[in-house]
């Protein structure tokens, strides 16, 4: 037998790495991610987004929509916050079933002041069904609330407050951050 055609085991696990890794590829490739999220699904960024602008809606100034605040939330889901994630998905289920069975619509696709009820409803902790049980409309919101907050006033650098949003409404200097500020002189 010929030495250079002989399979040895560097050439074996060689060739094994090269296909594995194209295969690999090849299903990065066919199936693109489903989700633009790292956390949430699309469905759940989509009813999230409304759920912020609930809390935070655009007037003269942009909402917590359009200053990333359920970019910040995802972000947060897969750190520091990671133990709310069942929260979040028991919370955002809940408020899509409850919307589909009595207004047989999309939380995202009802009218600015009935989703305004229905959080109101929730914050109060008045919400009723088997979904419901143990207080996740008062604990769901409460969450929803602190962190749609924090994305929209924290440092941009977590994933919310896209464009300084806050600090440019409330007339603040940016903050300091060593290595981050150029400042004009």
């Amino acid at each position: 037998m010929d030495i250079q055609n002989k399979l040895n085991r560097r050439r074996f696990i060689t060739l094994s790495v090269i296909g594995a890794s194209g295969m690999c590829l090849l299903g990065r490739c066919a199936n693109p991610p489903l989700s633009p999220w790292r956390f949430l699904t699309k469905q759940e960024g989509t009813l999230l987004d409304a759920l912020v602008e609930q809390i935070i809606p655009t007037d003269e100034w942009p909402g917590a929509r359009d200053a990333g605040v359920t970019n910040f939330i995802d972000k947060q889901l897969v750190g520091p916050y990671i133990r709310y994630q069942d929260v979040y998905r028991r919370g955002m289920a809940a408020i899509q079933d409850t919307c589909k069975s009595e207004f047989q619509k999309a939380f995202e696709t009802l009218h600015f002041d009935l989703q305004t009820k229905f959080l109101e409803k929730m914050e109060s902790g008045k919400m009723k069904g088997d979904l419901w049980t143990r207080g996740l409309d008062r604990e769901f919101f409460g969450l929803l609330r602190n962190h749609t907050m924090q994305g929209f006033y924290g440092s941009p650098r977590h994933g919310g407050n896209k464009g300084n949003i806050s600090y440019k409404m409330l007339q603040l200097d940016y903050p300091v951050i060593i290595g981050q500020n150029r400042y004009k002189g």
